[in-house]
């Protein structure tokens, strides 16, 4: 189990990126950059890499329903919540733990997520196109081409916002002046 200073700081962490995953996708939004760049699975992916596994795949869970129940976005139906609340399950699930053990390297446990990601994304989108009878390997096809931006995102951003955290003394990697 945890220690109590841990499982708070995973809480708070997931919360301040929960809020971002709730926020980019508006944002994007706003200025025409839309859906292509995963902009809510980003801060989701980093959590996993900050806070610990179990809060990050619970904060990857609920995100995309607030969203959706609050904004439209994701919609509901089709249900592109369900498929993102899923991948983003699973990703931060195989980077926490990926990086757990992998001690503490990042580009294993981001590669590794970030396939499982496309995978979960294309098997759900290919069964769920062929239940609502639309062409199912089309749809499934175009729906991992449309998120190529956001995984080249990802691979940009979370190494540098990481790097640029650990070279800090920073309480998010247990490095703070109390040790």
């Amino acid at each position: 189990m945890e220690p109590k200073a841990d499982h708070l700081r995973s809480m708070v962490t997931s919360a301040g990126m929960a809020a971002l995953a709730f926020i980019l996708p508006v944002v994007f939004h706003m200025v025409g950059l839309g859906s292509n760049f995963l902009p809510m699975l980003l801060p989701l992916l980093l959590n996993a890499f900050v806070s610990s596994t179990g809060w990050a795949v619970l904060t990857a869970a609920l995100v995309p329903w607030i969203s959706a129940f609050a904004t439209g976005m994701p919609p509901i139906y089709p249900p592109v919540a369900l498929v993102m609340s899923a991948e983003a399950c699973c990703m931060a699930l195989v980077a926490g733990i990926v990086y757990r053990l992998g001690r503490r390297r990042v580009w294993p446990a981001l590669i590794v997520a970030i396939v499982t990601d496309r995978m979960v994304s294309f098997l759900l989108t290919l069964a769920l196109s062929s239940r609502f009878g639309l062409p199912a390997r089309a749809v499934a096809v175009g729906s991992f081409i449309h998120g190529l931006p956001g995984v080249a995102l990802q691979l940009t951003v979370i190494p540098i916002v990481l790097k640029g955290l650990a070279e800090r003394r920073s309480v998010l990697f247990g490095q703070h002046d109390g040790e």
